[in-house]
């Protein structure tokens, strides 16, 4: 195995262990950014010195005897949108180009404070919307890896890093990681502070991770998560979950898990649907079909309310000083936007609170939620990053969703099936999806 296809554990571990460096774990990874990305082109920026710089810093410190990190020396690629002192953080669009902030985002910071390298930036759609960036999927570069983290995924798919940072305001880390064919992370709102990071919607943004193992997203989970008191989302009084130890252990007895299809099945297509379908005879007694409450039925009209609302409300400078630099979809967001009442938008938010309780009384019978991540295989075609309404739900109740990289489409792109959890019970749900992952393997 090439180093640079290790995951972030299995790196962590070799370097700790004093097996490899970092500085040969960043230079492998360099080496196949410069083999591939020119037809994948998942970096908005990446500096060879940069990383470099970091990983020689890093070795020294270990060679010296002093403490380490438990990223000590592994890079990680960071969505174009969070901040990241003296190194650009354009955002996606022209209007932000040159951009340099001066202090990284509360995030970073974590990731550094645990020894990571901080690779690059990479791609993200424009204001991560829905206008694509340059980013191509690496399974099939006439196709599109989805979005808003379109970069993230494409080069943890295509082993340029073992993991990346993402965010989600509808189904920006899902939707890539499942056309990418990788795990992508969602935890719950809150989790993840987001101070530093451009802020779309207060009530729908979340951050996440993308990696290829779930033992790779407990680890970089578990270091991001915490409480910054500039994000009042984030609470003092929550530990920080013991995401890594939980994950691996075996349930105490067999998980039950709901399959739901959600309103928007019939968006998924008939590979989608028989694969989900086949998937619950493979579980049996395991698992059974539920349906939501009516209450959900119009989810997708709150989501779009907030969103949009708060779109128009965040990115006003930006139409005002750069509209003619706007996408037409990113501006026909912003004049929806403008146009709802206070009304409209307070009743949307409301249905937040109405659907945990449901949610709640759900997930005292179940351990996790089994729905797709996505339609189907990505499209073909670079001028959209394709349907995210299998995520709409899951991040408009701000409960954790893990896309796990299961199924492959009859063109064979990868596509995904999504496991949700109850709110704050993050850890359960990958003890759940590791106890899936074996059972699918046995």
């Amino acid at each position: 195995m090439s180093l640079n296809e290790l995951s972030a554990t299995q790196a962590a571990d070799k370097i700790s262990k004093g097996e490899i460096t970092s500085e040969e774990l960043v230079r492998a990874c360099l080496e196949r950014i410069e083999q591939i990305d020119g037809e994948i082109e998942a970096w908005e920026y990446l500096n060879h010195d940069y990383a470099l710089d970091q990983a020689r810093k890093l070795d020294s410190i270990r060679q010296e005897g002093g403490p380490i990190g438990v990223l000590h020396g592994i890079p990680v690629g960071i969505k174009d949108i969070i901040d990241t002192a003296h190194v650009p953080t354009e955002m996606g669009t022209p209007i932000h180009a040159g951009r340099v902030p001066l202090k990284d985002a509360w995030v970073v910071s974590r990731l550094r404070q645990a020894g990571a390298v901080i690779m690059g930036k990479t791609v993200t759609t424009e204001l991560a919307t829905y206008a694509p960036g340059k980013t191509k999927n690496p399974h099939d570069p006439n196709r599109t890896p989805g979005g808003s983290s379109s970069g993230s995924a494409a080069a943890v798919a295509s082993h340029m890093i073992p993991a990346a940072l993402g965010s989600q305001t509808n189904g920006s880390i899902i939707r890539p990681a499942a056309f990418c064919g990788v795990f992508g992370f969602k935890p719950s709102y809150g989790i993840i502070p987001r101070t530093g990071v451009l802020k779309q919607s207060y009530p729908l943004d979340q951050l996440g991770v993308i990696a290829r193992s779930t033992d790779d997203v407990a680890l970089l989970t578990q270091v991001l998560a915490g409480y910054d008191d500039m994000d009042s989302a984030t609470t003092p009084h929550r530990a920080t979950p013991l995401l890594l130890s939980v994950a691996v252990e075996e349930p105490p007895i067999p998980p039950k898990i709901g399959f739901v299809k959600t309103p928007v099945w019939d968006r998924a297509d008939e590979m989608c649907q028989d694969a989900h379908q086949e998937l619950c005879e493979t579980l049996g007694e395991e698992i059974e079909e539920i349906e939501l409450s009516p209450a959900f039925s119009h989810v997708l009209d709150h989501h779009k309310i907030v969103m949009e609302a708060d779109i128009a409300y965040n990115y006003e400078n930006e139409y005002e000083a750069g509209k003619n630099l706007l996408s037409d979809s990113l501006r026909g967001q912003i004049e929806r936007g403008r146009d709802y009442s206070a009304v409209a938008y307070h009743q949307a938010v409301a249905q937040q609170s109405n659907m945990d309780v449901v949610l709640t009384e759900l997930f005292n019978v179940y351990d996790a939620l089994l729905t797709p991540s996505v339609p189907g295989e990505a499209p073909i075609g670079l001028d959209s990053t394709g349907d995210p309404s299998f995520c709409t739900i899951w991040t408009f109740c701000g409960v954790p969703a893990l896309n796990i990289p299961v199924f492959q489409g009859e063109n064979g792109m990868p596509v995904g099936t999504q496991l949700v959890g109850a709110k704050n019970d993050d850890a359960r749900l990958l003890r759940t999806a590791n106890w899936l992952l074996r059972k699918l393997n046995d």
